[in-house]
This record gives structure tokens, sequence and C-alpha cells, in this order.
């Protein structure tokens, strides 16, 4: 959890950071039972998606989305008010919306939040999840939060020129982890300080994972191909109730997609026929991509009927913490009722039985049982929730006809290990070794990994954990170089290996952030300071020494990192000292300034900066850069 000064210094840099959107083709989105668009308008598909934070739940109404042209004109993209938990959406996007807009160049987006009836929860030290009070959620200025409107400048890149006939796709990135600065105080309850802030991806090749909600609309099983009446996030579905307000999307399919249909699997045509033969309107959930040449939305996996959350059973999604017997302890738990409704709670307690039915994502076919399920494994657990105490609800998942697991692909991230450093190491010994920092954004700590190995010898030691990469090659991932890992938890009782690699991602090339923070400040944090670079010094190990990078941190302790501007002309750069900050945007500059600070007795206590670390030469190549100065 991100308190103290880190968030706060972390934070204040952020404030390079805007709000920005981008752009990219969608075909498909259309509607197969509807006359076409006027020749005079084109789609535009908004999603939204978040960067990894520290939320267990981040839960707000988002009350509206427009659009401003070039001329003036302003466009009203969102039909109805939606509640969104951003922190659920780290790995994917969720299509929102797809509206009907006039071409033109659109110059400026803005979202409105609603936080008079938010759930936002953060963990302690503990890893609990603590509720924030409504009181406690508030704005810059210190004041309770009661509505939020972001702003943004659709700008060079992030320009937004709308065709006539042409799909377009707006994604908002909401980054949690910078937009929000958590403090405890003594007592243990947090305030959140709110300063909203969203990115944005151009390259639709590094997009995540899209994820479509809503009601059948029709099949095409003719062309592979059916259609969806856009229902985004958990708003509920019913016969009654499937106006269009928010689009209707075509999707396409392939030999390949998968399918979980009343919870039977199914791949290729054969999954497509089975929808086919669902009523109209029946439940339905996609995920799958955007792809070009030509544009169109592909399904790698499709969930109809009663294996979508919020049909006939009640529904668990988390991690597995604990498992004991046929009793797992699930960690960070939505928890969607029969009836729709979709609430938070910290933990569940899940009963398996001799009738549950075991499935794997993107595997539907697979052989599985109870067994399989291990600790970490993130799950899908339908069943019948009992109790209404918090502290105390608990999962049959035994129940015949109803209860059963859908295994989620689970994201590891960490450090590699040398193997040749390694003194006990089990047998056989898998190619590639990590120091697991978390799971699914949860610290390792919380997991108890007791009845993971074959004995307790064996069972997953996180400090060495031990992954089976299969056919991936990861023989250049040299050791210390940050990872994330996406797949599924090793059979439990059966480790090593730990955990089954479906993909290996050397984070090392991303963007990262350095970060030094001394307590108590000190003179010495800084070695050198030259126009054209900044080296700290981190000999003497201060309380936070490392580079992060797609939430895995490195750490730098007894290093000497050096800090570089990205460009000498043009950067973001601030000195923080007695409540004030100031501003310069060249290098020269703030290293001028800072030195004289420094030579008039100032202390370092925190160094920020954004930019491409090289581990090699431990440099980083900054945009921005903050020093904190007591």
């Amino acid at each position: 959890m991100r308190h103290g000064i880190l968030s706060r210094a972390r934070q204040a840099a952020a404030l390079s950071v805007l709000l920005l959107a981008t752009a990219l083709g969608l075909a498909g989105c259309g509607t197969d039972d509807n006359p076409p668009a006027d020749e005079a308008t084109a789609e535009l598909a908004i999603g939204l998606t978040d960067a990894p934070g520290d939320f267990a739940t981040y839960t707000v109404d988002v009350k509206s989305i427009t659009l401003t042209k070039a001329s003036g004109e302003v466009v009203h993209a969102l039909p109805l008010t939606t509640r969104v938990d951003f922190a659920q959406y780290t790995e994917m996007t969720e299509l929102l919306t797809v509206a009907s807009v006039t071409p033109g160049l659109y110059v400026k987006a803005e979202m409105v939040l609603d936080y008079s009836d938010a759930d936002i929860r953060v963990e302690n030290d503990a890893g609990d999840a603590v509720p924030v009070p409504a009181e406690r959620i508030l704005d810059a200025d210190g004041n309770p939060v009661d509505q939020l409107t972001l702003a943004v400048r659709l700008e060079e890149r992030n320009r937004l020129l709308i065709v006539a006939g042409v799909p377009a796709h707006l994604t908002l990135d909401f980054d949690l982890e910078t937009s929000n600065d958590v403090t405890f105080d003594d007592a243990g309850s947090p305030t959140v300080s709110i300063e909203p802030y969203l990115l944005a991806e151009l390259d639709v090749e590094k997009f995540k994972i899209h994820r479509l909600r809503g009601p059948l609309a029709t099949v095409d099983t003719d062309n592979d191909r059916f259609s969806l009446i856009l229902r985004p996030f958990h708003r509920p579905i019913s016969p009654g109730d499937v106006r269009r307000d928010f689009g209707q999307v075509t999707v396409t399919t392939d030999d390949d997609t998968v399918y979980e249909i009343d919870g039977q699997a199914y791949q290729g045509s054969d999954g497509l026929a089975a929808l086919a033969a669902k009523p109209r309107f029946t439940a339905t959930v996609v995920r799958g991509e955007v792809k070009r040449n030509p544009r169109r939305f592909e399904a790698r996996e499709v969930y109809a009927g009663s294996s979508v959350p919020g049909g006939t059973a009640d529904v668990v999604i988390g991690n597995v913490i604990a498992r004991s017997g046929d009793v797992l302890t699930v960690k960070g738990a939505t928890l969607i009722r029969t009836d729709g409704s979709v609430v938070f709670n910290d933990e569940v307690s899940v009963t398996l039985g001799g009738q549950t039915t075991v499935r794997r994502q993107l595997d539907p076919l697979g052989s599985y049982d109870t067994g399989d399920i291990s600790v970490g494994q993130r799950v899908r657990v339908f069943g019948q929730l009992t109790g209404t105490d918090p502290a105390s609800l608990s999962l049959d998942a035994g129940v015949a006809n109803e209860g059963y697991v859908q295994m989620r692909l689970t994201t590891l991230r960490g450090t590699v290990l040398d193997l040749n450093v390694i003194q006990v190491f089990p047998t056989p010994q898998t190619p590639l070794v990590i120091d697991l920092q978390s799971i699914d954004g949860r610290r390792v700590a919380l997991f108890d990994f007791a009845g993971t190995g074959t004995d307790e010898a064996n069972d997953a030691d996180p400090a060495a954990y031990e992954i089976d990469s299969g056919s991936l090659d990861v023989s250049a991932i040299a050791a210390g170089t940050p990872v994330k890992v996406r797949g599924f938890v090793t059979r439990f009782g059966s480790a090593p290996a730990d955990f089954t690699a479906q993909s290996v991602s050397d984070v090392s090339l991303l963007p990262g952030n350095l970060v030094g923070v001394w307590q108590p400040a000190t003179a010495t944090a800084i070695a050198s300071l030259a126009s054209d670079s900044m080296m700290l010094d981190f000999a003497g190990a201060p309380e936070i020494h490392h580079v992060i990078r797609a939430h895995t941190a490195v750490d730098l302790a007894g290093s000497s990192p050096t800090i570089v501007p990205k460009d000498a002309d043009k950067g973001l750069y601030w000195i923080g000292q007695a409540g004030s900050v100031q501003l310069f945007t060249t290098f020269a500059d703030f290293s001028e300034g800072l030195q004289a600070r420094l030579d008039d007795g100032a202390a370092v206590r925190a160094v920020a900066a954004r930019g491409d670390y090289d581990d090699q030469q431990a440099q980083m190549s900054a945009w921005w850069v903050l020093v904190g100065l007591d």
C-alpha cells in the first residue's frame, strides 16, 4: 500500500500525467437488425480500463462522458449513469458504449465521476481491505468529494478525428495509483485524497483484452459471427429491459473460440451452434481483441446463460489464499447474487464437493477436478451463498447442477533468480524461478502455501517460486529481471513446479518509476548534480530504493542510480519544499535551482522520476523528476 511520503511524492510527480485519449479502428460495431447508420454519422466505441493500483475495490458511478468538437459542439456519449469498479479492470478493458456521433475533429473529452455512493476499500499493512468512510474521501483541496470532472485536450498524437462511416474507438484508462493518495491515521482508518488522472495507449496491439457484456441479439452461423446488445459492467439484464441505450456490437468467431454455455463446454462451430440455440436476450459475456486489417472485434471466449455471473447461482470471484481439505479461503471477493446485486467482501469461505464441476479458462474442454484448485489461483465460483455477516460468509459450490469453479488466468509479478546461487532446490528443476512479489496485485504474505507441495518440504516458497514455462523460451531472461507471468497454479499437493505459465513478459523495457525516500531527510542523498545528470546515493539503503515497472519492484539498495533528461530542452521537473512546488521545464534550470537550495542547507527526503530505466547502466532517462526537500 502506498501511503506516507512515497505516495505524496508520486502523486505530485503525477501532475505531469495528463488525461489522454486514444482513437483506433474497431469494425463490426453495428446492428444486424437495425437500419445502417446515416452516412453523416460514425460509430464511436468507448471503453474504460484501469492501471494497476492498491485498491481492493474502487466503485463509483460514471455519470457522464462528453466530447467537444473543434467547432464547439458538445456530444453526450454515455446514455445512462453506470456503476463501475475500476479496481477490477487492471488486466482488461470493458466496452462501455457504442455511440453514434457526427464526423469532425474532437478536441476535448470530459468524464464525470460521482462519489456520493462510492465503495472504496484499501489494504492496510495486514492485507485486510478497509472501507474508506465517505467523509474521508477528499478532493485536492481537502473537501469531501461529491462529484469530480476529468477533462482532457485531445491534441497532437491524441487527436480524435471521426470520419463518416468509419468506426472509431476511444479508451479512457483510469490510473488509480497516481490518482489517489492513501494515508492511515493512528487508529488505522484510511483517508483517500483524489486528483484523478487517466492514461491512454495509442498502439492497438498493446491494448489489454476487451470484455463485452449484454443480452444476445442475433447469431449468424453462416458467417461465424453474432451480435450483442451492450449492457456494461454488472448492469442487470432482464427480458423487459433490453433497450439499446449502450449500442450493439458484432463479434466475429473462429475455430479457436471457446465457449461455456449453461455450464457446458464447446469450441469453434459447435459453440456457435449452441449459442444459436439459445433464446434471444440470453445473458452473454465475451472476451476478445480489437483486430485490424480488417478491423473487427474477435472473440477468444464466450460465456452465456447460467455460465454468466448473476444468473441462477451466486458467484464469488477472487484468489484462493488458503486451502484446507475441500474448503477454500477466497480473498478480495466480488459477490454477484442471483438478484443481480454486486458487493465486495474481503474474504469468503468456499466449500467444494463431489459434484463440483471444474473448468479452466482458455481450455474448457480439458479434464479438471477440485484437486486442481490450489493456493494463489484466481477463481470464479458458482454456488449458493449463506450467511449475512460479512465476516462469516460462505459459498457452497458442491450443490448439484449449480456448483462449479472456473479457474481464471492468474498474474504473478516478481524478479528472476539466479539458479546457480539458490542453495536448496527441489527436483525436478524448473527453468524459471522468481522472487514472487504479488499474485493478482496481492502481497504474497497473505497466502498460506501449506499443502501445495508433494510434501511439506516441497510446498511453494514465494522466495523461490518455481514456474513451468513449457515451450516458452525464457533462456534470454537474466537474473534480476522483473517479470510478469500469466498462467495457472499447479494442482494442489503437486508442486513443484508451483505454476504453469501461459506467457512471460520481461517488463524491464517498459517505462517505470524510480523512487528513493529517506527518513530522516539527508544532505547526502544526491551524490552528484550537474546540468545534465543527477546521481543518487542508495549506499545507505534508504527507506525506499526501488525502480518500479508494471507494478514490479527492483531493489536498488547499495547502488548509485543516475537520472538524466530524456530531452535536454524540455521536460517537467519539480522541487517541493515547505508546502510549495516549483516547476522547471529544462533539466539545466532544475539542476541549478536544486543546487542553490542544497547549498542553503536543504535536506532531501524523496526523489521520484519516471522514464526508461537501463538496468545495466543503472540510469534512468526521465521525462519528469520530483525532488522533495526539508
